[in-house]
């Protein structure tokens, strides 16, 4: 089978630089082209140097894409969605990692990100990139969304107990979610400017974040309530000294008493086949739980929980790097999907310890 050729637009960020780290040992992908409006003739190595003598193309402006199989886009929020019939003129699978069709509702989509969508009849065509959930309906998708970096742990972390029904839904779902610094991309800014970032705990939304939404979606869709959802959601992020890396803490409320022992075997059967997800639970150890940091660079998402047996609450945790299988890694996997190939190619690199 010949190569896919595929396109990157928006390429002097940080997702764009990692999706061509990952697709640059794909062998089932040839790069074609990079783009980006402001960078056109530079060198990718001069906005990525991890590439050098690994990548020679010259970033091209987005006038001069060209027809390929697959273009993936890395443009800010809101951008996409403006010229998306281009794009997807240009090639018939889109891939889009920005939050702009995320989202199936328009209603919800107006009440998270404050305004209509300019493309509602997409919306409905578009799938949520999480081959977690979605396997089936990627390998047929033209037009693929990326997933937000914190809900994706969140969601992976309590699926299998929304599932399963296990989940009071009268009872509030916490989620604090801590994030490292280059979930804000590339472009720097007073929030990311060193002196004022390091050493920081900053709690920079401590209510409506627009993650949420994409929770209400796969978590309400799971649980069989669609866009009937009425648990309330309290959901936090919080940026810390990192600069890879989400570790989100969830706190639900079971509707009947389980031992550690059933929740262990919920789990383990949900995500046996997932070459992506690994249980963490230790007795002892400073890994014994979720850790972020020993997961820079891969794709993995490490579950755990703790339980509450006295209040039926449960916390989960699940931890991955927001630049991979938070983003640019993820849609590497949806890629693979697509197309019919193993999930893991590209894919392989286990992080690194220390680091």
């Amino acid at each position: 089978m010949s190569q896919v050729r595929v396109a990157i637009v928006g390429g002097s960020g940080y997702t764009a630089g990692e999706l061509l780290r990952l697709l640059l040992f794909h062998p089932q992908v040839e790069i074609a082209q990079v783009a980006s409006s402001s960078h056109a003739g530079q060198y990718v190595h001069s906005l990525h140097p991890n590439l050098r003598k690994l990548c020679g193309l010259r970033l091209c402006h987005y006038d001069d894409l060209s027809t390929c199989d697959v273009i993936f886009l890395c443009m800010p929020h809101g951008t996409a969605m403006q010229a998306i019939e281009r794009y997807r003129n240009l090639a018939p699978v889109v891939i889009d990692l920005s939050a702009d069709f995320r989202l199936r509702s328009p209603d919800l989509y107006l009440r998270w990100y404050g305004k209509e969508h300019p493309q509602p009849e997409l919306l409905a065509q578009a799938v949520y990139g999480l081959p977690e959930l979605h396997r089936q309906e990627l390998r047929e998708a033209a037009l693929i969304s990326g997933t937000g970096c914190m809900a994706t742990a969140a969601i992976l972390g309590l699926a299998p107990l929304y599932r399963a029904g296990l989940v009071d839904q009268g009872l509030p779902l916490v989620v604090d979610a801590k994030v490292g610094s280059s979930a804000a991309g590339a472009t720097p800014g007073p929030g990311s400017h060193h002196p004022d970032r390091s050493g920081a705990v900053r709690s920079f939304q401590p209510t409506g974040h627009r993650h949420s939404a994409e929770l209400i979606q796969e978590l309400g869709a799971l649980a069989g309530v669609g866009g009937s959802w009425r648990q309330t959601l309290a959901f936090s992020a919080t940026a810390v000294e990192l600069v890879r890396g989400v570790l989100v803490t969830a706190q639900v409320f079971l509707n009947t008493d389980l031992d550690e022992k059933v929740i262990w075997r919920l789990y383990r059967e949900a995500y046996r086949e997932e070459p992506f997800i690994r249980l963490v639970k230790e007795r002892s150890g400073v890994y014994r739980y979720p850790e972020p940091k020993i997961l820079a660079g891969s794709n993995y998402c490490d579950i755990g929980f703790e339980l509450d047996t006295d209040q039926r609450r449960l916390v989960v945790m699940a931890a991955l790097d927001n630049l991979v299988k938070g983003a640019a890694g993820n849609a590497v996997q949806a890629l693979n999907c697509r197309f019919g190939w193993d999930e893991t190619l590209g894919l392989t690199f286990p992080g690194l310890h220390p680091i």
